[in-house]
């Protein structure tokens, strides 16, 4: 399994500058490492000073590096979908559609890097993997789709199995979908293993999210007031998705005391500019990614005192809102969603105080 390794920040800040420094970093090192681009513009190459290709290819010692393209990884995802429909389902409908006639469409990029980024992991070719994308909320939806996918399969799947009109209806499905779309459809045309596959694979994504030796971000930022605001607000939103933030990268500046405030607990690291391309002090200055991190959990659940610590650095209690739905409380906070599952032992209790304070909401069971 490879470390992955992110950084978040507003753009135009050196965000690929430090990605590359850091996969020059731990190639020196000895680690086998893969820097990923997603930017399709021509920065991300004028920076490496080489054009990746679609594919991983070696280009220093112990580092290769990777551009990833939307249309490249369409056509080879849609050809894998197909095989996956073909072992789902006995009658197959998507072996006639190809992946070369089909467009992109908004969210297209985030879904088809994570699946390429998981791929890249799985081959078990790469002790790291440095991963340049947008480094925006886009960035941080990517990496919270598998807490995601897995609510919306969970949610609906009992949905759909309590709902009336759905047990009424089911009789007619198999005569429908055999006229419309010339399949036959019954209960047992999907393989149970095939979905079990499917939720072990968003069960080790949420444990590779929920873990900072296999999945961590950074923040990079300069001194200026909007680029250490935008920070903030991505660190609050990355604890939105259990995303650990193990430190600050603050690029061409010193380190002042109200900086140390702002972002205080992490660890600030002031990095230099490159000189006359000479990568090496932007390399040294860089902080030990392996180095483990003390960052403050996202959630916190104190069962004795019955309450829920959510820490939300960056935010405001103007910008947190609270809904409860049975046993799952969703915090709405940084345009992001979350649903904490209430232990067992509160089964039928809701939230009967929150309050806000040094960027943590606290919940009260009653």
């Amino acid at each position: 399994m490879s470390l992955i390794i992110t950084f978040l920040g507003k753009g135009g800040i050196g965000r690929t500058t430090i990605a590359i420094a850091t996969a020059k970093k731990l190639a020196s090192l000895g680690e086998r490492v893969l820097l990923v681009g997603q930017d399709p513009s021509p920065a991300f190459s004028l920076v490496l000073g080489i054009t990746p290709e679609a594919e991983p290819q070696e280009i220093a010692a112990n580092l290769s590096a990777v551009q990833l393209h939307t249309t490249v990884l369409l056509e080879k995802s849609w050809e894998e979908v197909k095989q996956l429909e073909a072992q789902y389902l006995r009658s197959p409908i998507l072996k006639n559609v190809y992946g070369q006639e089909l467009g992109i469409l908004p969210g297209m990029d985030q879904a088809l890097a994570l699946n390429a980024i998981r791929q890249y992991d799985q081959s078990q070719k790469y002790d790291v993997i440095v991963y340049d994308g947008s480094g925006d909320l886009n960035s941080l939806r990517m990496w919270g789709t598998p807490e995601i996918l897995d609510w919306y399969i969970r949610r609906f799947r009992g949905v759909f199995q309590e709902s009336d009109i759905v047990k009424a209806l089911s009789p007619f499905v198999q005569p429908v979908t055999s006229a419309v779309l010339n399949v036959s459809w019954t209960a047992d045309s999907f393989a149970p293993e095939q979905a079990n596959q499917a939720t072990q694979l968003l069960s080790k994504g949420k444990q590779a999210l929920a873990d900072p030796q296999r999945l961590i971000s950074y923040l990079v930022t300069t001194p200026e007031q909007v680029a250490i605001a935008t920070a903030k607000y991505y660190w609050g939103s990355a604890q939105q998705i259990g995303l650990t933030v193990g430190g600050v990268i603050l690029n061409q500046a010193e380190i002042s005391d109200s900086l140390s405030t702002e972002f205080n607990p992490l660890t600030i690291t002031a990095v230099p500019s490159i000189d006359s391309g000479d990568w090496q002090p932007l390399i040294d200055a860089l902080p030990n990614f392996r180095r483990s991190t003390d960052a403050p959990k996202p959630t916190t659940i104190e069962m004795n005192e019955r309450k829920i610590r959510v820490f939300l650095p960056g935010l405001d209690k103007k910008q947190v809102k609270l809904t409860q739905y049975g046993p799952e409380v969703t915090v709405e906070a940084g345009d992001q969603r979350r649903n904490i599952t209430l232990p067992p032992a509160w089964s039928g209790r809701s939230v009967t105080g929150a309050k806000f304070q040094n960027g943590y909401l606290e919940l009260t069971i009653g």
